[in-house]
C-alpha cells in the first residue's frame, strides 16, 4: 500500500487512542467520543490515516450538525 501524499511505501501499523471532540470553546462541556483506531503511518512524510467506525462516526455527525444550529 502506498502512501497517499507522497506515495512512498513504507507504511507502518500502529495502534493508537484517539478523543474527538467540537472544536467551539462552549462545546468543550460536550463529552469526547473515544476511539481506538488502527492508524496507518507513512514511515516517510509522517501521514496518516484511520477509520472510524460507523456508530461514532454517526455521533460526530450528530455533535457537528448541534454545533451547527445552536451558533
Amino acid at each position: 500500500m502506498k502512501c497517499y501524499s507522497c506515495g512512498s511505501e513504507p507504511l507502518s501499523e500502529f495502534l493508537a487512542e484517539v478523543a474527538i471532540h467540537v472544536s467551539r470553546p462552549d462545546d468543550l462541556k460536550m463529552p469526547n467520543v473515544m476511539l481506538f483506531p488502527r492508524l496507518l503511518i507513512c514511515l516517510h512524510c509522517g501521514a496518516a490515516e484511520f477509520n472510524i467506525p460507523e456508530g461514532e462516526l454517526r455521533s460526530l455527525v450528530n455533535r457537528g450538525a448541534d454545533a451547527a444550529t445552536s451558533g
